[in-house]
């Protein structure tokens, strides 16, 4: 989805040379009425559109059960780390900033795609403390409480939560939950997704299940 006829053109043309079934749309709106009728495995969106951005209909997207778990991937010329936050914030699971080097953009899409995949085949309900993650509805229990999650929330969770005790840093979550190369990638992506999973699965009776290791990373104690 991208209001830019010649960008919009050009990744049509990429995609389908990898072999990919491709549906453009240059709207917001055109985006959404594609969408009543076909759920993709992706979604390639920029930010800077007329009439509806892409903030906007990323968000509205999330609020809708059907596109929950969609994997979402911006891609867009706001490339500062509050736009890129904000960008996550709305629910995106990745974020590219133009321009871009279309092998990277390979590599991003191929990564979002299997660990879709990986995800649809993951049956297992995990249990830790209070904490029941079920990865076959992408819901995590919070005692009495069901928290819908995205996709990456919920592949970040389960793997914090398979690796308890672990101190784990943004670049090791980012090899291992994004599937990025070593030493490629943000970590303000991890950081963003880290505040989006708390401020679900922590608020209220000081809850406090991941734990900041300042100078390391992420971790979730048994």
């Amino acid at each position: 989805v991208d209001a830019d006829i010649d960008v919009l053109e050009t990744l049509g043309r990429v995609l389908k040379h990898e072999a990919f079934d491709v549906t453009l749309a240059s709207s917001g709106a055109q985006a959404l009425d594609i969408l009543d009728r076909q759920t993709p495995e992706l979604l390639i969106l920029d930010i800077i559109m007329p009439e509806m951005d892409g903030i906007t209909l990323c968000r509205r997207l999330r609020r809708d059960s059907r596109f929950i778990t969609l994997p979402i991937l911006f891609l867009t010329a706001k490339g500062s780390t509050d736009d890129i936050v904000t960008g996550l914030d709305a629910g995106a699971d990745d974020y590219v900033v133009k321009p871009f080097e279309l092998a990277e953009l390979r590599a991003r899409v191929s990564a979002l795609l299997r660990r879709g995949s990986r995800d649809k085949n993951s049956s297992t309900v995990i249990e830790l403390h209070d904490l029941k993650l079920d990865s076959d509805t992408y819901r995590v229990y919070v005692g009495s409480d069901c928290i819908q999650l995205t996709s990456t929330e919920h592949r970040l969770l389960r793997y914090l939560m398979e690796h308890p005790n672990q101190a784990l840093s943004p670049g090791h979550l980012l090899q291992a939950v994004w599937e990025y190369p070593p030493n490629t990638g943000d970590p303000d992506l991890v950081r963003a997704h880290v505040r989006n999973l708390r401020a679900k699965i922590e608020k209220g009776q000081d809850r406090r299940y991941i734990r900041t290791i300042h100078g390391v990373g992420y971790m979730i104690s048994k």
